[in-house]
């Protein structure tokens, strides 16, 4: 199966993935202390509104394909070099281009298809994060890299920032060693957050999470602490992983179509977004990830940015 397994990860690089790895399943010690850090969270509340993330399968990922023995994890790089418009709104990385769960499925149901003309008959099932999967986790089993205590998933080479797939399949396949941890004594990124979200090393509250407010939280209005400290983040948050020495280096920039920023995501002013209408946003979100935020999000999001920049500016 060595041979199978080499063919399998040069495939998967072919289709623009990059790091790639090998896990056995059902994994080793990492993932049952992982599980148990799930449910820790879990118990704790750090979910939020968030029900889908204590869906039994993500503890229990045969689950998810009967008789999996093994998984290939891949990585796409989504950083592109370069900045948003000077005092622009700020949007995460991952929702610059087009929405990678289409991104990313597609290219490993072509892997799996692939797969099935080598060895006629095999199972298989691609997940993206969508799936009750422990993504990270399974990523850091097959060596991709480790999770950081901004509870990202780290690569010694590319940083954080990688979007993530996996491949299930019940062959018997070679498994890659598990990523070593190197954050060290570091805690930038727990400094760095403004609302505190990050409650101690790889431990997030969503609760406190400008992410999960701008994307997830369908109330009218934004919690005031959130709307305090979020600055000019109206999709997402990258600040965690701007101040990760890991993405301080020179990073490769991607050149993968699907990836590459829309121009209005790097030059949105408050004063403009705020009168585009819902078929507006519509046309502009198509085929995006943030299409998960609404139309009216949008314009609460923007607000509270606005009201939070203002308050951050000198008397």
């Amino acid at each position: 199966m060595l041979a199978l397994a080499l063919q399998l990860k040069e495939q998967a690089r072919s289709l623009g993935f990059n790091p790639v790895g090998l896990a056995a399943v059902p994994g080793g010690e990492r993932i049952a202390l992982r599980t148990a850090a799930l449910q820790r969270w879990l118990a704790a509340g750090y979910q939020a509104d968030m029900g889908w993330m204590a869906d039994p399968k993500r503890r229990a990922i045969e689950k998810l394909l009967p008789g999996v023995r093994s998984l290939l994890a891949v990585g796409l790089n989504y950083y592109v070099k370069t900045e948003r418009a000077e005092g622009s709104l700020a949007v995460a990385r991952y929702g610059w281009g087009r929405d990678y769960h289409r991104t990313i499925d597609r290219r490993l149901r072509q892997l799996g298809r692939w797969l099935e003309q080598q060895v006629p008959g095999v199972g298989w099932r691609a997940c993206v994060d969508s799936a009750p999967l422990m993504d990270k986790a399974w990523a850091e089993e097959a060596g991709l890299g480790w999770i950081g205590k901004h509870g990202n998933l780290i690569n010694r080479d590319q940083g954080s920032w990688l979007l993530i797939g996996h491949l299930l399949t019940d062959l018997e396949l070679p498994a890659d060693g598990p990523g070593q941890p190197l954050c060290g004594r570091c805690t930038a990124c727990i400094e760095a957050c403004p609302t505190g979200a990050i409650r101690e090393p790889f431990v997030v509250d969503s609760r406190r999470c400008i992410a999960f407010h701008t994307i997830e939280n369908r109330d009218a209005e934004l919690p005031a602490a959130i709307e305090k400290g979020m600055g000019p983040w109206v999709a997402g948050c990258d600040i965690c992983q701007d101040v990760c020495p890991w993405n301080q280096r020179e990073l490769e920039s991607s050149t993968d179509p699907d990836l590459q920023p829309r121009p209005w995501v790097l030059n949105l002013q408050a004063t403009e977004a705020l009168k585009w209408s819902d078929q507006n946003w519509d046309g502009k979100l198509r085929a995006s990830a943030l299409r998960r935020i609404k139309p009216w999000m949008w314009r609460r999001n923007i607000q509270a940015a606005e009201k939070s920049l203002a308050q951050q500016l000198p008397p």
